[in-house]
Formats: C-alpha cells, sequence, structure tokens
C-alpha cells in the first residue's frame, strides 16, 4: 500500500475544507488515453487506491499501462476502542489522498476503449467518491 517514506509532522490537522472547491491541478489526462475524474470531492485511503488499482490490473489481464495520479500524504489518527475524552491525540493509523472535484485520478493506455471503460468502472466502484470515465481520443 503507498504510504510517504518520510514526514515533516507525524500528525496533522483534520481540515474539512481540503476537499472543497474545484480542483485546478490534475485535472487532464496527460500521461495515458484513457482517464477516471473524480466528481465529488473527498478523502482516498491508502487501500482503497490499492483495491482500485488492482481491479483495473486484473481486468485488463496485465495488459496496456496504468498511471495513478493521487498519493496518500495525509496521516489520520485514531483513539483505541473505550479511551475515556481527553489525553491528546491518537496514533496514526491510516493514510488518505485528499481529492478535489475535477482531479483525474487513474490513468491508463494500450488497451481498447472498451476494456478500459469496463475497468474503470470497476474501479470507480472500489472508491467513496463519484468518478466519471474520460476518453482524449473521442474528439
Amino acid at each position: 500500500m503507498l504510504q510517504p517514506k518520510k514526514q515533516k509532522h507525524r500528525k496533522v490537522f483534520r481540515g474539512r475544507s481540503d476537499t472543497e472547491g474545484l480542483s485546478y491541478r490534475g485535472t487532464k489526462v496527460s500521461f495515458g488515453t484513457f482517464g477516471l475524474k473524480a466528481q465529488t470531492g473527498g478523502e482516498i485511503t491508502s487501500r482503497q487506491i490499492e483495491a482500485a488499482r488492482r481491479t483495473m490490473t486484473r481486468y485488463t489481464k496485465r495488459g496496456g499501462k496504468i498511471w495513478i495520479n493521487i498519493f496518500p500524504h495525509k496521516p489520520i489518527t485514531r483513539k483505541s476502542s473505550e479511551v475515556p475524552m481527553g489525553s491528546g491525540k491518537g496514533a496514526p493509523e491510516f493514510f488518505v489522498a485528499t481529492v478535489k472535484p475535477g482531479r483525474v485520478l487513474f490513468e491508463m493506455e494500450g488497451i481498447a476503449p472498451e476494456v478500459a471503460r469496463e475497468a474503470m468502472r470497476l474501479a470507480a466502484y472500489k472508491l467513496p467518491i463519484k468518478c466519471k470515465f474520460i476518453n482524449t481520443q473521442e474528439k
């Protein structure tokens, strides 16, 4: 699973406004021919990214090339169960990537458009946000 090698800070503020507004970077398909674009904002865990990647890879029978354009930098903390309130913040449990609407999450190249569309559709089911398939050949 994806996680940073080094971090400047072990714990970060939660920051609900990270996913509001529109993404102004990473909104176009830059490496491949097909893309999966976020329609809503949210936080995607490293497990969800890995599940989507595995789904696409297996459906395409390891054909073509897949790019992952998001990376989970943000640590999310949890307190263990039945711990009283107070006594500070919990320990880091997992990492998430914050995504704004309009961001291209995955890109794909080197396979038929129908196969790419189905692979991306199956991958979108694994993610907690609404997504849309993009084909740059249709122009």
